[in-house]
């Protein structure tokens, strides 16, 4: 029996799950990402949740023949770790994982994916047909996205690719990324950044009437979607991140013309009409090329974690005929 791993770390949880060669999970463990103090803190946490993982599947580490790590980046793929993430505290500089993975299993199978890199490995590998051209889009606490284009998943030389999140989609700049960066996607429409995009419109626009809890400590965006249709100023933000999404998925189709792409993160699975709609509503004005099917990930929360388990199974590619 082949077993594998996959590990899920974001920003905000760390999922890890052990599956078998259909590429479903059989033990799932779900925690808080921790915030340090050390990236080593969280290199500790992922090996304690796959010792957890393999308990509940009634294995041994041993009997795990490969591994998958999707993560946030940016990375360092020669040393297998994660390096200054924007979205974790500065204190968290560097976090080794495939080295440390790869000892706890007692493997030299484990690869380190950008997490949406291995969304777009899931969702092909679990669609009913095996579309060569798609992307999947995450919009969560970051925004990413997988891409696979003529049937090859791309990562490239440094695992990086896919990282649109940082593409401008405002070139006056008047938003600040979490990556230090001004103008980019991320800044707008992240769950990180849709409250700081609140404040910055209500600054400017004081007009518009708010009972947005905007000095909140847990001010976030929940609080604006669950707002949707009653409050002036969370209606505007949520208009005008819908026309910056639809902007963010126009550069991503003229740069990888895929046919489908499938959305999932946290802000689009939790508020797909106020979300995934408006992109659908306002993108084919801005593409000249074919307009791809929009679609909200199937797969829910665990699109991530399903992708690890079939990267580990077909090498990254998320091709089911490597395994008949």
């Amino acid at each position: 029996m082949t077993y594998v791993a996959g590990v899920d770390l974001g920003a905000t949880n760390v999922r890890v799950a052990i599956g078998d060669r259909s590429g479903e999970p059989i033990a799932i463990v779900r925690r808080p990402t921790p915030q340090g103090p050390r990236g080593i803190d969280v290199t500790e946490a992922v090996l304690e949740m796959l010792r957890a993982g393999c308990g509940e599947a009634g294995i041994a580490p041993g009997r795990i023949d490969a591994a998958s790590i999707a993560s946030i980046g940016p990375f360092d793929l020669a040393e297998g770790a994660v390096v200054d993430p924007a979205n974790l505290p500065d204190s968290i500089d560097r976090i080794p994982l495939t080295g440390p993975v790869g000892e706890l299993f007692e493997t030299a199978e484990v690869s380190l994916h950008n997490d949406a890199t291995v969304g777009v490995v899931g969702e092909r590998f679990h669609a009913d047909r095996n579309p060569d051209d798609m992307c999947y889009l995450t919009i969560s606490s970051g925004i990413g996205a997988g891409l696979c284009c003529d049937g090859h998943v791309l990562s490239g030389w440094d695992g990086n690719a896919g990282e649109v999140g940082h593409t401008v989609v405002d070139p006056d700049g008047r938003l600040t990324c979490g990556c230090g960066r001004d103008g980019h996607w991320e800044a707008y429409c992240s769950g990180t950044g849709i409250p700081r995009y609140v404040r910055y419109l209500a600054d400017r626009e004081p007009s518009v009437e708010t009972d947005l809890p905007l000095e909140a400590a847990g001010f976030d965006a929940a609080d604006v979607f669950d707002r949707a249709g009653a409050d002036p100023l969370a209606d505007l933000v949520i208009e005008r991140i819908g026309r910056w999404n639809a902007t963010g998925v126009a550069n991503l189709v003229h740069a990888t013309a895929p046919m489908v792409v499938t959305i999932g993160g946290a802000v689009a699975t939790n508020n797909p009409s106020l979300v995934v709609d408006p992109i659908r509503e306002h993108l084919a004005p801005l593409v000249v090329s074919n307009v791809p099917d929009i679609r909200l990930t199937t797969l829910g929360d665990d699109v991530v974690i399903y992708g690890a388990l079939a990267s580990a199974l077909t090498g990254g590619s998320g091709d089911r005929s490597v395994l008949e």
